[in-house]
């Protein structure tokens, strides 16, 4: 009689085990773990200066982490450092894109880093463009954009070498309320629709949705995380507008201010 082993659980879109950072003598993040399962959408929610920058940083290895582990799809970015990094699509804070290049330069640059054919890579960006309504600005330079379109194209690039799990690091700061929107509705969808993991970085409470799974980042710590209402639980508060000013001593921002830190 054989016996059969039960297929172990699929590995996590990302898994980050006691980690922490520091910058000479200031801790910036302090024991910090969580994990984001396949196709989930989460939200890190902290204050400026909280550290989700300082995450971020170690997540696509422009820090190294000393300590902890962290895994993308099961490959730790230390010692497989090109496997995870392949599955992972980032939006950073700043602005990074070549201004005097078109849009589709710029995709076109970052399809070939990944080792895309021009034809693959101009066929890939098309079909981001389009999602994100951004086709006929195609030949455009960037510098001729709104800040809104240069995000979406940000997250265009992104999403070109279609990967499991999509970062963002405050990618509303500065912009109006309709491009705000408009790419709130198409990263939620991208969970939804595409099973893409994400990581949302933000200090605004309306970013934050039912249904989202929520972590809540305080001077390089982690003081609650689960769902809306297990958060709001947790708090003891009425909302979750209430629940991240208890937990942090501070305010809530509604609505779109200052970048984080």
């Amino acid at each position: 009689m054989s016996l059969i082993a039960p297929e172990s659980e699929p590995a996590p879109a990302l898994d980050i085990a006691s980690v922490s950072h520091a910058f000479g003598s200031r801790k910036a993040l302090d024991d910090v773990t969580l994990a984001i399962g396949r196709a989930q959408h989460c939200i890190l929610l902290g204050p400026n200066g909280a550290g989700k920058t300082t995450l971020f940083s170690l997540i696509t290895r422009l820090y190294d982490n000393a300590s902890g582990i962290i895994r993308i799809f099961g490959h730790d970015v230390r010692r497989d450092a090109s496997a995870a990094l392949r599955r992972l699509g980032v939006v950073f804070q700043q602005r990074t894109l070549d201004l005097d290049l078109s849009v589709m330069q710029n995709l076109a640059y970052h399809g070939a880093l990944h080792g895309f054919s021009p034809a693959e890579a101009k066929r890939q960006a098309e079909k981001e463009l389009v999602r994100l309504d951004m086709i006929e600005r195609a030949g455009e330079k960037v510098r001729r954009l709104s800040g809104g379109q240069m995000r979406r194209v940000e997250i265009a690039r992104a999403l070109l070498h279609r990967p499991g799990l999509l970062l963002l690091d405050e990618p509303t700061v500065g912009l109006d309320i309709e491009s705000r929107q408009r790419i709130l509705d198409h990263v939620r969808s991208l969970s939804r629709q595409e099973g893409t993991a994400v990581l949302w970085a933000t200090h605004l409470i309306d970013e934050v949705v039912p249904g989202s799974q929520v972590v809540i980042l305080h001077r390089g710590r982690i003081v609650a995380s689960g769902s809306v209402d297990d958060v709001v639980a947790h708090a003891g508060a009425r909302d979750i507008g209430a629940a991240f000013a208890t937990l942090t001593g501070g305010r809530a921002h509604p609505v779109n201010s200052v970048p984080d830190a």
